[in-house]
């Protein structure tokens, strides 16, 4: 049935719809919220369902313009019939100097995280990639224990195919972003490759 205003269309069976996990889903979903971003001043994201405002708060007016934005969103989901899940709506603060100001998404005070996850990848308040170097270290691992674990073979015709599936997309997701700057994250990650040429028969001895 189809609502505009008052009226009420009559009853009508559906007989096709859209499948979860089709395309087409997220392609109609953006056309939905198209209209999001309208009157927003600073910048807004949109990756199918997850939204990211920014904007620099370095002056009162900047922050009132950030906060502005936020009511404006706010506004739009109630006009939509929608909700932002604000349990999971965090301010990250950037900046050696950031105010660390808070922000309130309608009646609700959105909190502060020193870590988020974007997209998959792990960043911090400081640009820093080293919770995710231990997060896919720690990923690869398990799969390399699984292996070790589960395969009785040693032979690299086994071992360097299971690694090439199961362990090197960990070490390799969006790593063209967070490709490690440290030595101590380069170091973790050469470990988990280490660990894998030493279950391999034939390569555990050499550096």
């Amino acid at each position: 049935m189809v609502v505009v205003n008052s009226s009420f269309s009559n009853w009508q069976p559906v007989t096709i719809g859209v499948p979860q996990g089709l395309i087409l889903g997220p392609t109609l979903f953006d056309i939905f919220i198209s209209d999001l971003d309208d009157g927003i001043k600073c910048t807004l994201m949109k990756f199918a369902d997850d939204k990211k405002l920014s904007g620099e708060v370095d002056t009162s007016e900047r922050r009132a313009t950030l906060q502005e934005d936020l009511h404006r969103l706010e506004e739009w989901a109630n006009r939509n019939l929608m909700k932002f899940n604000k349990d999971k709506s965090k301010v990250l603060h950037l900046g050696k100097h950031n105010p660390s100001v808070q922000h309130r998404l309608g009646s609700t005070q959105l909190g502060s995280s020193s870590v988020e996850r974007d997209l998959g990848v792990l960043m911090d308040n400081k640009l820093n990639k080293s919770e995710q170097c231990a997060a896919e270290a720690k990923k690869a691992n398990r799969m390399l224990g699984g292996i070790n674990k589960d395969i009785t073979s040693r032979d690299k015709e086994v071992i360097i195919p299971l690694y090439s599936v199961l362990v090197r997309p960990h070490l390799e997701y969006c790593v063209q972003f967070w490709s490690p700057v440290y030595k101590k994250d380069v170091d973790r990650l050469e470990r988990v490759q280490r660990r894998a040429t030493k279950m391999i028969k034939g390569l555990g001895s050499l550096p």
